[in-house]
């Protein structure tokens, strides 16, 4: 895939149009993709693709993502359609790794997903119970970070060996590491450890599904 950077400079050249000839900054795409000044730069200095925003970007442009990420053509997918799947994207859902999301009125897309990155979500048999929302808050970082997508599957909510899962609590949505005691009790675990491990009864969580994946591996 390729790198933040390489990344950028293609939506300068895609763009330029656009700046009647003039130099286009940095502060110029992140204006064009919605990102402020700050989060761009933090983006840029840890190599983080802005992954939601991209996918606007290429949309609103008729541009193919998987051109824009992997450099591959569009006839060359014509020729492998069977080599991509599709995800269902809850685009404006968000699960917080924070201090807790309300619900949002749900707007499904379809994600479409490389044959190379299905395979870290389990495999093709299961797709069927693959999801992807949005993560908000910064409990959960350096794992996750605000505006990644991850990827659920609705059919492992198996909290016996723990990991970390999207779960619903009466305080709203949550991705976060989950921890099942000898007590019986679930402790609800921030990888940053500025936020206090949370202990809760079984019966006062609904588990939606594990975390597999991010667009990388989930430790």
């Amino acid at each position: 895939m390729k790198c933040f950077l390489e990344i950028v400079e293609e939506i300068k050249s895609i763009v330029s149009s656009e700046f009647n000839s003039k130099k286009i900054f940095d502060k110029d795409v992140a204006d064009v993709l919605g990102i402020s000044q700050m989060n761009f730069a933090t983006m840029k200095k840890r190599n983080k693709v802005p992954f939601g925003e991209l996918m606007d970007f290429c949309a609103a442009r008729s541009i193919s993502i998987n051109w824009m990420l992997y450099g591959q053509s569009p006839e060359s997918l014509v020729e492998a359609t069977n080599r991509f799947y599709m995800v269902k994207y809850f685009s404006n859902v968000n699960a917080s790794a924070g201090g807790g999301a309300d619900e949002q009125c749900e707007e499904l897309e379809d994600l479409e997903l490389p044959e190379q990155f299905v395979y870290m979500l389990g495999g093709e048999s299961e797709m069927k119970n693959i999801e992807a929302i949005n993560v908000s808050g910064d409990s959960m970082e350096p794992t996750f970070s605000y505006n990644d997508i991850v990827f659920i599957n609705r059919a492992k909510t198996d909290l016996q060996r723990g990991g970390i899962f999207t779960i619903r609590t009466e305080a709203g949505l949550f991705i976060k590491r989950v921890q099942k005691r000898i007590d019986g009790k679930i402790d609800i675990i921030s990888d940053n450890q500025v936020y206090s491990t949370q202990t809760l009864e079984l019966n006062e969580i609904e588990v939606i599904g594990r975390v597999v994946s991010r667009f990388g591996d989930v430790d």
